[in-house]
């Protein structure tokens, strides 16, 4: 299992599905699986703009998972997932409990003018530079304390330049984690 993370912007999700695609392996994210769950709490949720529980998302992270192993992918790419300190300390858990491991932690990493740029140019209504300074600070405010759980296991964290283009970011990515 690979972990992938970044700010919202970072492009994580466009590089866990290249190297997916490139590698035959399987990308999961959290938001896409609760989107695919069918689940109509979830949906209803979703809808609503609130936050989906834990004990949700670890229920249809869980079900991934296993459909992914059913399908045997060789190594699984997880967007976005944990997000929290709760979520990583369950990870670790579930790691425990199933049998699985993490081989490696890849934070993107981009900087707070060039993901302005970036979502300036996505053109969504809620890419305003308020709210995406607001998402940068929750997402370092939020993530560094599940980074330093993963530092504690003793995980392989590389924090790499998410910069250029997609290609260049993805030949970065994937020298990283295949080694090539």
């Amino acid at each position: 299992m690979i972990l992938l993370f970044g700010p919202t912007g970072a492009g994580k999700s466009m590089q866990g599905q290249m190297l997916a695609v490139r590698m035959g392996w399987k990308w999961l994210s959290t938001g896409q699986m609760l989107r695919d769950s069918n689940d109509p709490e979830v949906i209803s949720i979703l809808k609503s703009g609130d936050l989906v529980s834990n004990e949700l998302t670890y229920e249809v992270f869980d079900k991934a998972v296993r459909e992914a192993d059913s399908e045997q992918y060789p190594r699984i790419i997880v967007d976005g997932f944990p997000r929290t300190k709760a979520q990583a300390e369950w990870l670790a858990q579930y790691l425990r409990r199933t049998g699985k491991e993490i081989k490696q932690v890849v934070v993107l990493e981009v900087p707070e003018s060039e993901i302005m740029k970036r979502l300036e140019k996505r053109g969504r209504m809620e890419d305003t530079p308020e709210t995406i300074a607001k998402r940068m600070a929750i997402y370092r405010q939020k993530m560094y304390p599940v980074l330093g759980i993963f530092a504690e296991q003793g995980l392989k964290i590389t924090h790499l330049d998410g910069t250029g283009t997609a290609g260049e970011v993805h030949d970065r990515l994937f020298a990283e984690v295949v080694g090539e």
